[in-house]
């Protein structure tokens, strides 16, 4: 796992174009690593591979009218966006322990691939259009902090928060 300050973080990842068994691989690898730090969402250069890919996944929860979601997505590039905004708590597995308020597009529209190379279009809302923002930006060299419009939201997360509210924060 790569932290802020690692340079990596700030490079502008390479586009994919071989698609082949040690990317699927590298796939599975990313959705290990991203659930053994509990977290939603994790981009290639956040495991040391300047390459343009994603993982994303988040149980669907009863309780909620939130659906779940789980995929990996090579080459990923946002093609609509909606005008819709909301400015919500986010963090991030590269910067440990700092929530900020951050505005994204409330739905948006990615085009991008599946490890095996076939062209997907996903529309996404709510939280997982936020994850997906989220893990593009840090395929552009962009981490949250940069996003936060008003600094002083930025916080320590609360070491009494629970691993719920810790999980959805942290993208």
């Amino acid at each position: 796992m790569r932290f802020d300050p690692d340079p990596i973080l700030r490079e502008k990842a390479k586009r994919i174009k071989t698609f082949d068994a040690n990317l699927r691989k590298l796939a599975a690898n990313m959705f290990e690593t991203m659930h053994a730090y509990k977290g939603v969402g994790l981009a290639g250069p956040q495991i040391g591979q300047p390459i343009r890919m994603l993982v994303a996944e988040l149980e669907p929860d009863p309780k909620e009218k939130e659906r779940g979601f789980k995929i990996a997505l090579c080459n990923p590039e946002i093609v609509k966006a909606s005008e819709e905004m909301d400015t919500a708590a986010e963090g991030c597995l590269s910067i440990p322990g700092w929530i900020g308020e951050v505005p994204r597009h409330l739905a948006i529209t990615v085009k991008g691939q599946t490890p095996e190379g076939k062209e997907v279009r996903i529309k996404a809302q709510d939280y997982y259009a936020r994850v997906l923002q989220h893990e593009i930006d840090h395929l552009n060299g962009i981490l949250f902090t940069d996003r936060i419009v008003d600094i002083n939201t930025l916080r320590r997360i609360d070491a009494g928060a629970s691993e719920e509210e810790e999980q959805r924060l942290e993208v």
